[in-house]
């Protein structure tokens, strides 16, 4: 009688675990890759001085996520190459009253990459990511407004969010 109901429950209690495992889970196509190098972004666009924050919000979310570890060129198994292709700033809500004054703007960086082996240089992985964030326009009437500023200091943000959907894609292959 005992065994009648401990077997099932042995199953049932073991047979849950099945297929899954303790650690990271990497794409079938980067299983072999260990360690990543991240050089610079190319800049197709007119945003000066962003290829660096890229390149370090990348860097920052891949040692954040702990699936590759960062290394130099001459060491990795993997190259990142990315490649900042626009930067859209489109209106997003407008101020009240004027439908003609914008309030607040939805700032879109564009970028496509690509992962290629070291050694062989077969390319691993090559895909776009977005990166959005949202911002106010300081000021009470368009002449005080500095949409520059304001664009400015959305950056990072924006930047950020590329990151994380770039290293998810990477580590977990979506």
């Amino acid at each position: 009688m005992r065994l009648a109901l401990f077997l099932p429950l042995a199953a049932l209690l073991f047979g849950s675990c099945a297929g899954y495992h303790v650690g990271p889970i990497k794409p079938t196509r980067m299983a072999k890759v260990t360690t990543i190098a991240v050089p610079s972004f190319k800049n197709d666009t007119l945003l000066p001085r962003v290829e660096v924050l890229l390149a370090n919000a990348v860097i920052k979310q891949l040692q954040q996520d702990g699936t590759y570890r960062i290394v130099r060129e001459n060491e990795a198994d993997a190259i990142f190459q990315g490649h900042l292709e626009q930067v859209v700033r489109r209106p997003a809500r407008s101020v009240r009253g004027n439908v003609l004054l914008t309030r607040e703007y939805l700032l879109t960086l564009r970028c496509t990459y690509e992962v290629t082996d070291r050694v062989t240089g077969a390319i691993l992985d090559r895909r776009a990511a977005l990166g959005q964030a949202t911002f106010f326009v300081s000021g009470t009437d368009a002449i005080a407004a500095d949409l520059t500023q304001d664009e400015r200091q959305a950056i990072p943000i924006a930047a950020e969010n590329l990151a994380k959907d770039i290293v998810s894609h990477l580590s977990e292959g979506w």
